[in-house]
């Protein structure tokens, strides 16, 4: 909760930065110059409004979205399968020694190796891992796999990404919406209401600029990657996190829209929109970091 109040505050800060810089640089006179009758103040919180709330939203319902998209069972308290009550006393290890809550602990059905970590709350998440993980990794690759999920945790990085998300949405929508009113004012002259061209230019800068945020959302998503591999070298020991991330190399299970960033490998088809860094730069800094 702190990390959340924190976070909101320092981006309200930032909102009012920026509308002190807009006052400062005259950017109302001039769109009033040319005749765009716009309220910059009440389009921020307007927008600010919009980027955020389908955020939290997501980030509130989380584990249930993960658990019906990936098809996750959890493991239950009673468990007697040795498989799964190892996979939860493991977690238990690591979610000790990062300080967190014990999370949930599910498996969900995939041929290929992937992981995942996700939840609202660091004393109150969810991990889980696929079949294909189970089957093609050894004791000990697992394990890093798990400690890098409960380093995920620790680090508040579910939190922190579905901010910045809100971040850039709020940023799209406004700067979105500034471009729609220019071009209906100044370019096409309407003066009354909202016309057509104020609909599709606002909706093409929409689709550019949210391009562009997803650039953004997923150049810190990589960079979340490297400190989470650093916590599961702490937690399970800097070999077997680079072994599981070698494993890793014969490809991943394809995650669900919207858990891309929260598995243990893979990422998008292009560098820019990969949630993933490279797993051989994923490696060489583990060993740099080791020497």
């Amino acid at each position: 909760m702190k990390r959340i109040v924190l976070f909101l505050i320092t981006n309200i800060a930032v909102l009012a930065v920026i509308s002190i810089l807009f006052s400062v640089f005259g950017v109302g006179q001039v769109l009033d110059a040319n005749g765009v009758d716009l309220d910059l103040g009440a389009l921020l919180i307007y927008s600010a409004i919009i980027g955020f709330t389908g955020s939290i939203i997501s980030l509130l319902i989380s584990k249930p979205m993960a658990k019906w998209q990936t098809g996750a069972q959890v493991i239950p308290d009673d468990a007697r399968d040795p498989d799964s009550q190892w996979l939860v006393s493991r977690v238990r290890a690591h979610a000790e020694a990062a300080g967190i809550g014990m999370p949930e602990v599910a498996i969900f059905p995939a041929d290929q190796p992937n992981a995942f970590a996700t939840g609202a709350r660091r004393d109150s998440a969810l991990v889980a891992v696929s079949t294909g993980l189970l089957r093609g990794m050894r004791r000990n690759e697992v394990d890093a796999v798990l400690a890098h999920e409960i380093a995920h945790i620790a680090n508040g990085d579910m939190i922190t990404l579905t901010l910045i998300q809100g971040v850039v949405n709020t940023f799209v929508v406004f700067l979105s919406r500034i471009v729609g009113h220019f071009v209906d004012r100044v370019i096409l002259k309407n003066e009354r209401g909202h016309g057509m061209g104020y609909l599709l230019s606002s909706l093409v800068a929409q689709i550019l600029l949210g391009i562009l945020a997803s650039m953004v959302v997923a150049w810190f998503s990589r960079r979340r990657e490297f400190r989470a591999d650093a916590g599961g070298a702490q937690y399970a020991g800097t070999e077997n996190m680079v072994s599981a991330l070698e494993r890793l190399k014969a490809g991943t299970s394809p995650m669900p829209d919207g858990m891309a960033a929260f598995g243990i490998g893979g990422g998008g088809m292009m560098a820019l929109f990969s949630t993933h860094p490279p797993l051989d730069a994923r490696i060489a800094a583990l060993r740099a970091n080791r020497g």
